[in-house]
């Protein structure tokens, strides 16, 4: 094949799922120094049925107030808002005991926490707008084949046997990341020998907003307001209670979820069809290689404690193309070390202390000794009480990555 046969752009992104679909939108509103726009190529191997594509499955997420100004910045906050849910208000407890704290939209002069979104609606849009987007090629589906890293640029083969040259490389294909294995890039693994069950839930009461982290002795079970007075469950049990959960009729089901969860919402009255993930963490302490960088799940999969996974990816995918958008403004090449490394000195610490605190928080909240349940219930209490020690929690929750003590308000 010679050098005239292979395919040259500006950016290849591997996975169109949130991570890759939403940091292609965003870098499609780049120019060059001569205005020219990006050349950028899209990998993705799943077809774009929605029921197939593992980027945009049953979940719902919740979006920080922080990644909804990211989204609205790139412009790209239209595409989401339709399918949105407003978190004005988020419980925190620890099942069986007195610790407790709450956090409101109202204390940070904010109209809402954050937003739940269902991910197969999102999918359809973010689609469709890739399709709509003039200087966005998406070969789908598309299976990688070899990576090879040079100097000047990444030259990938694809199984069809095309092959693309590309100045920068954006990994966004997930935990088990094709690119980050074909690199040989380091990761970090915990596995919690947990398990997460995910489904909706209709109840009684109208959730209005109120959003539920409840600690269990199992793991910690999340209620996230929905549209329609519904609830996405995510809950979070020890791996060998899964099967006997799963095996459960909606109704049995459903008593035992009332029983971790509670009556702040009145009777659990139905339940969807539940979906079952495994949760593991993988964290690569250095995401960055040749001219290529991991963002996403890629670069660190997280426990759902706290709802920090596609929040920590979209501030990656915020601040790359902020990177990349000095870079093409100083006539910088945006695949070389210095604009890549720049990205990551300003990444890396929010990247480790996320990655910290939901691990931590994971494993803290899933033990039962006596004096760790003590301490727990103790902290929750004084974060109730003492708004200064509620500060990094709401930071880290809001997606604002401040001193929110020095703070009287966070505005958007």
């Amino acid at each position: 094949m010679s050098q005239s046969d292979v395919r040259q752009v500006d950016v290849t992104l591997v996975g169109g799922g949130m991570s890759g679909a939403v940091l292609a939108l965003s870098l499609a509103a780049l120019r060059k120094p001569d205005g020219s726009p990006l050349a950028i190529l899209l990998l993705e191997a799943s077809p774009p049925e929605q029921h197939t594509h593992s980027g945009f499955d049953a979940r719902a997420i919740a979006l920080s107030a922080g990644t909804c100004d990211a989204l609205a910045r790139r412009g790209l906050w239209p595409l989401f808002a339709p399918y949105c849910t407003p978190i004005t208000d988020i419980h925190v407890s620890d099942r069986g005991h007195v610790g407790q704290t709450r956090l409101s939209a109202a204390e940070y002069d904010l109209a809402a926490l954050g937003q739940v979104i269902e991910l197969a609606a999102v999918g359809h849009e973010l689609q469709r707008a890739l399709a709509a987007a003039p200087h966005i090629r998406v070969i789908c589906p598309a299976t990688l084949h070899g990576v090879v890293l040079r100097e000047e640029g990444v030259t990938l083969t694809l199984a069809s046997g095309e092959q693309i040259d590309t100045r920068l490389l954006v990994a966004a294909d997930g935990g088990n990341s094709f690119v980050r294995q074909q690199l040989r890039l380091p990761i970090r693994r915990l596995d919690y020998e947990q398990s997460a069950i995910i489904a909706t839930v209709k109840t009684a009461v109208d959730p209005a907003g109120r959003a539920f982290e409840r600690f269990t002795a199992a793991g910690p079970l999340a209620l996230l307001p929905m549209q329609g007075g519904r609830c996405s469950l995510v809950w979070s049990v020890n791996r060998h209670e899964v099967e006997a959960l799963m095996a459960l009729d909606e109704t049995a089901f459903l008593a035992r979820l009332q029983q971790a969860f509670g009556w702040r919402l009145g009777r659990l009255e139905r339940c969807g069809v539940r979906h079952v993930y495994p949760l593991i963490l993988t964290a690569c302490d250095y995401p960055l290689a040749q001219r290529t960088v991991l963002v996403g799940n890629a670069a660190h999969a997280l426990h759902p404690i706290a709802g920090q996974g596609f929040n920590l990816g979209m501030r990656d995918l915020d601040l790359l193309t902020s990177a990349l958008t000095g870079a093409l403004a100083a006539g910088d090449d945006i695949g070389s070390f210095k604009v890549l490394n720049g990205y990551w000195q300003q990444r890396q610490d929010d990247q480790a202390q996320t990655v910290w605190l939901t691990s931590a928080l994971a494993q803290l909240f899933a033990n039962s000794d006596d004096p760790l349940v003590a301490g727990r219930n103790l902290a929750l209490t004084l974060m109730a009480r003492l708004p200064c020690l509620k500060a990094p929690l709401a930071s880290r929750t809001l997606g604002f990555v401040t001193d929110l003590a020095s703070r009287s308000a966070l505005k958007g």
